[in-house]
């Protein structure tokens, strides 16, 4: 029996039934391996990323917006500029 509650030797049970591979590891145990081989990198979660992301923009770590469909437009322009910035180009335009 593994190490874990039961509650979670269940889930992992019934995930491998499925016939998915569980890769949830705990930040721990991923920093550890790290360590030991430094060309693997450590995952993050989607929604990690994308908050990551999100956070490098200051109007929305404090909401000033009063009005919902300004939050929200300003929500669709960062994602623009985030989905902009993935995009790779040649040419520099950001300077003209």
């Amino acid at each position: 029996m593994c190490r874990c509650r039961l509650s979670q030797c269940r889930q992992r049970a019934t995930i491998e039934k499925h016939g998915y591979i569980a890769h949830v590891v705990s930040r721990r145990k991923e920093a550890d391996i790290k360590r030991r081989d430094p060309k693997k990198k450590a995952r993050r979660w989607v929604v990690e990323v994308c908050h990551s992301w999100f956070n490098r923009f200051r109007m929305f770590l404090v909401r000033y917006e009063k009005l919902e469909r300004s939050f929200i437009a300003l929500n669709h322009l960062a994602a623009a500029i985030i989905a902009f910035r993935k995009v790779p180009l040649k040419v520099n335009i950001n300077y003209g």
